[in-house]
């Protein structure tokens, strides 16, 4: 009989990759999804991974045992939505996506709050871009994803995915403190064409947000650096380097040569909680967007 954990290991490699991406997600080490599947290939008598440059492929072999695993998964996840139902209260394990900026700033207390109300749930954080966590929620990789749009670059939620509003989070424009705007209370859109911008890189929500409203005004924006990580933004912008737009959740203090200018009109995101319709059912899903809602009044920053 072929061993549940194993199929998991095998179908997290098909979904992320790579051997350490499924290790990564799975929260185990890349030695131990090594050995996952090497002990599937025994069982099974076939050869599931290839070398391929200096990583991995499946063969085709692994490819439909994957399709396989992830039937059986789906089946068992039919299976403890109903038990949890049954018993009414969360319990079980949770796995959850959750962009940067939310997972230092807001889930930090959430997580905690559910550990302390519901000690038969285990939560799994892990995280991952707004994009990409909604294709994991819908896949089944990840059972709740915290994700994040804008007003000009919705976040499409696919067929069998719900959704709900956890909040809105603003967003500043951080100056140095000599900076000719670091004076003003709010500026306009059209009276930053000449200014040099600190960015998060092509590909995320932030920078093709920043990229098509700029040009709305008629400009296209000098992007001097980019950085993933507000904070690396932050460090830029208190060198002198340039401007950034910056949300506030999880962005913390900021160093005295930083300020923050308003923006008329202000931008914001909107984060959001999905999850499968399947397990919709789940008490542990229901409590989760349950307590981000009630949390975010207090962790989203006023000024």
């Amino acid at each position: 009989m072929l061993d549940l954990g194993r199929l998991r290991a095998l179908h997290a490699v098909a979904v992320h990759g790579s051997v350490g991406a499924a290790a990564a997600a799975l929260g185990y080490t890349p030695s131990a999804v090594s050995q996952q599947i090497a002990k599937l290939e025994r069982e099974t008598r076939t050869t599931l991974l290839e070398r391929s440059g200096r990583g991995v492929r499946l063969t085709d072999d692994a490819q439909q045992l994957a399709c396989t695993a992830r039937e059986l998964l789906s089946l068992v996840e039919e299976a403890e939505v109903r038990l949890e139902e049954r018993r009414g209260r969360p319990a079980g394990r949770l796995a959850i996506g959750c962009f940067a900026s939310a997972a230092r700033g807001l889930m930090p207390r959430a997580l905690a709050e559910l550990a302390r109300l519901h000690p038969e749930l285990e939560t799994r954080l892990s995280e991952v871009d707004p994009h990409l966590s909604v294709d994991l929620v819908a896949r089944g990789v990840i059972d709740l994803a915290v994700a994040h749009d804008w007003d000009i670059a919705p976040l499409p939620a696919p067929p069998g995915v719900e959704q709900a509003v956890i909040g809105d989070d603003l967003c500043d424009i951080l100056v140095h403190r000599d900076h000719p705007l670091a004076a003003r209370e709010s500026v306009r859109r059209e009276e930053l064409a000449a200014e040099r911008w600190i960015s998060q890189p092509p590909g995320t929500v932030c920078h093709g947000w920043l990229i098509r409203t700029l040009r709305a005004t008629g400009y296209e924006p000098l992007i001097v650096h980019q950085a993933e990580e507000n904070h690396t933004q932050v460090a830029l912008v208190a060198a002198g380097l340039g401007i950034a737009l910056v949300p506030r959740l999880g962005r913390g203090a900021l160093p005295p040569d930083v300020v923050p200018v308003g923006l008329d009109p202000m931008p914001r995101r909107r984060l959001r909680a999905l999850w499968r319709t399947g397990a919709a059912r789940r008490p542990a899903i229901r409590e989760t967007v349950r307590t981000l809602q009630e949390l975010w009044p207090s962790v989203a920053s006023p000024v």
